[in-house]
């Protein structure tokens, strides 16, 4: 127990297997604990650095840990995984953690705090009811599709169509074209849709309102094409910014960098990898195409950029490069503690 400097730790649901090593990287504990149990080993243990894959429970068991005095860093479960010898089991596992936690180009993230864990909660709740609303909107399109009632796309239009055809307009086009049993349906899945609506609105409100009292979020505010939505995300997901080395890391992170696939010297660069976070990288994109759109009435540094991008490479490598562009800059706001600056110069630079 003494000698243990570095413990990796195998996650699981009730059996955790723990894998220490000692100044020299030797195995010196091997061992299976209990959830139960858990807790108050790291209590008596003496203060060493923890490292785990970043998957379900490592934020929680992270503060945990930390409160015990122990410095915990996260990998990406990607990362560890070449590192697994011969067969899995949870033993391999954890040696593999460790492994991959000598390795000195490994690129470790930092446990999230429970203000992050909060916003990043209450998205995710906000993003599943998004899309039940999206599905159930999509089903009513459909079966009304089938007795031939074609409705415009947007949740809007549909709404206001089943409106229309519920409250059994004599002159509507649809009146007729649907039985009792059918409406009865209709109506109750109406009502649903509403349902949903204000539990998305219910969100809304609740992240108005950590955004409202969140410093960081209102400096990510003053990027363009970043809302409420992005603001409280990208603060949730940056942190204080010390997990990421740069603006370039941060965006390949969220996968807005090219994949690339070189050999012999010859360098290919493919699409995005679209390794990271999709909701993340979706709210960015969505922002820069609204940045882009308004882009042509403007005259300002980006704009003129955004214009070129675009008659170079087209509307959606634009976007995307501009998502990318995003990514970077709200890295850097957090990291440096600044708001947005159209003229912005890089520390290093100033000082030339």
């Amino acid at each position: 127990m003494k000698d243990v400097t570095s413990l990796s730790i195998d996650l699981a649901k009730n059996v955790f297997q723990l894998h220490g090593t000692d100044k020299k990287g030797n195995a010196v504990l091997k061992k299976k604990v209990s959830r139960t149990k858990l807790f108050e080993f790291m209590v008596n243990l003496n203060s060493c650095n923890i490292y785990m894959e970043g998957c379900a429970t490592a934020n929680y068991w992270g503060r945990e840990f930390q409160k015990c005095g122990h410095k915990v860093k996260l990998i990406n479960p990607k990362y560890v995984k070449p590192y697994v010898k011969r067969n899995k089991n949870d033993a391999n596992d954890a040696a593999a953690i460790s492994s991959a936690s000598r390795d000195p180009e490994m690129r470790f993230g930092e446990v999230k705090t429970q203000d992050q864990q909060d916003m990043q909660s209450m998205h995710r709740f906000r993003g599943l009811l998004v899309r039940q609303r999206t599905e159930l909107a999509n089903q009513i399109r459909g079966v009304l599709s089938e007795y031939g009632i074609s409705i415009s796309q947007g949740i809007n239009n549909l709404k206001t169509e089943v409106k229309l055809i519920l409250a059994g307009t004599a002159d509507h086009p649809h009146a007729n074209k649907l039985t009792s049993e059918l409406l009865e349906c209709l109506q109750e899945n109406h009502k649903h849709l509403k349902e949903l609506d204000e539990k998305v609105a219910f969100y809304d409100k609740k992240l108005l309102s950590l955004f409202k009292n969140n410093e960081v979020c209102q400096r990510l505010e003053t990027i363009p094409g970043i809302g409420v939505l992005g603001a409280t995300v990208l603060a949730s997901t940056l942190g204080n910014g010390g997990g990421f080395k740069n603006g370039r890391h941060f965006a390949a992170f969220l996968g807005l960098t090219p994949k690339q696939h070189s050999s012999g010297g010859k360098a290919k660069l493919l699409g995005i990898s679209k390794g990271g976070d999709t909701y993340t990288r979706t709210l960015l994109i969505h922002g820069a195409r609204a940045v882009l759109a308004a882009s042509s009435k403007k005259n300002d540094k980006l704009s003129l950029w955004l214009k070129r991008l675009q008659i170079q490479r087209g509307y959606n490598k634009a976007a995307v490069a501009l998502a990318n562009k995003l990514a970077r800059i709200a890295c850097m706001v957090v990291k440096e503690g600044n708001k947005y600056d159209l003229n912005y110069k890089p520390r290093f630079l100033k000082a030339a």
